[in-house]
């Protein structure tokens, strides 16, 4: 009996096994990967570039005194900040000591000019009394025509006449001015104080308008017109962004030289923007006015060259190794290696006569991938078109360099 129970159990357990069912096989789910596109259109972006400095004025003056006194009068605009016109009174020092010499230099050239008209008067007289020995002029000694004395009076009043040029521009000297429209950056001396030569009265600079020093690369002068011909009614054009008063503010500039220099530090060549008016003193609304203030630190964007017919790639779609990942009309994702011939903060931009094989309304993916496999299957989320392809695009960076 074991045995029969044992031998019907393998015989039930055999055929079990036989006759089970197939298993039912589960219709495998979708494995395209969703992905956000934009549609490539090919446009014209006007390039430019992007440098740093600080406002300077063009004209610093450090007013030393050129003669001594005592100062009798300070204007109300020389002080720290103040602003004066250009000959505005800016210190008057005691100009006593200086009319008296003035007038002793005008009362001794009165007496060289008599000196002299005596001498003329005597040179004649002499004259005619050697004509009347009967001999020629020419045989006459010097000092019979009392030639030499008439020289020494011309002399005397030459002398005279410089010493009166000197006392004037003594006296002059005692009234401080600047011939600029300008703002006082320091002030040494006041009202009362005895200066002698030398002595330092303060320091001025000139706001008609200011100066800015812009470093710019190799890289940033092939992105630019050319600023060295002899054309020089055409400026080109600057745009200036700082902070004033807390808030972000923006300046027109003309970039006006170059300092035709390589520095030896950053193998940068200088060229030098220039703002007129930067303290806006001759705008209508001085309420609504904008002043750029010296040492302000600013960013300059130059306006730089146009180029035509190129792709605007967001930088985020980029992938690595200078790639990106375009969606064929199977919906399998392709990717294309790319030469980017310009960047900025927002795009990397493609010439269509370098990146052959991406034409117009092809489609990018711009969301991240993990990890991009050729020919895999993706589900695609177009978003609009102007996010790719701006009205008017302006790169603000440097050339592509593989960075």
């Amino acid at each position: 009996m074991p045995v029969a129970i044992i031998g019907a159990a393998v015989v039930i357990s055999i055929a079990m096994n036989l006759l089970k069912p197939p298993p039912l096989k589960a219709e495998s789910p979708d494995t395209a990967l969703v992905v956000k596109t934009q549609l490539l259109q090919a446009a014209d972006a006007n390039l430019s570039v992007q440098s740093q400095g600080t406002v300077l004025p063009r004209t610093r003056t450090l007013l030393t005194s050129e003669v001594s006194g005592t100062v009798l009068h300070v204007s109300p605009q020389f002080v720290v900040g103040g602003t004066f016109k250009a000959g505005d009174l800016l210190l008057q020092i005691d100009p006593t000591d200086y009319k008296v010499a003035l007038q002793r230099a005008n009362a001794n050239l009165i007496s060289m000019n008599a000196q002299l008209t005596f001498e003329r008067a005597r040179a004649t007289q002499a004259e005619k009394e050697w004509a009347m020995t009967g001999r020629p002029a020419e045989e006459a000694p010097l000092l019979a025509l009392r030639k030499p004395y008439l020289e020494e009076a011309r002399a005397n009043v030459l002398q005279a006449e410089a010493e009166v040029t000197q006392a004037q521009l003594k006296l002059e000297r005692t009234a401080i001015r600047v011939p600029y429209t300008g703002m006082v950056s320091t002030k040494a001396v006041d009202i009362g104080q005895y200066v002698s030569v030398g002595t330092n009265l303060g320091e001025t600079f000139a706001i008609d308008f200011a100066e800015v020093r812009l470093p710019l690369t190799k890289r940033d002068l092939s992105m630019m017109n050319s600023f060295s011909q002899a054309d020089r009614e055409h400026h080109l054009q600057v745009t200036l962004l700082g902070s004033a008063h807390g808030t972000e503010k923006r300046w027109d500039a003309r970039l006006v030289r170059s300092e035709g220099v390589i520095d030896k530090v950053n193998r940068s060549l200088y060229v030098v923007a220039q703002v007129d008016d930067p303290y806006a003193r001759n705008s209508g609304d001085r309420t609504n006015a904008n002043p750029l203030l010296m040492g302000t630190f600013v960013t300059a964007i130059i306006d730089g060259k146009s180029i035509a017919n190129v792709f605007a790639v967001p930088r985020h779609a980029l992938l690595e190794g200078s790639k990106i990942a375009l969606v064929d009309d199977d919906q399998r994702l392709r990717l294309k290696s790319i030469e980017p011939i310009y960047a900025d903060k927002q795009f990397y931009y493609l010439s269509r006569d370098i990146d052959e094989g991406i034409d117009d309304g092809a489609e990018i993916i711009v969301s991240t991938i993990g990890v991009p496999i050729e020919g895999m299957k993706v589900a695609a989320e177009r978003t609009k078109l102007a996010a790719i392809v701006p009205e008017a695009p302006r790169a603000q960076g440097a050339l592509f360099d593989g960075e």
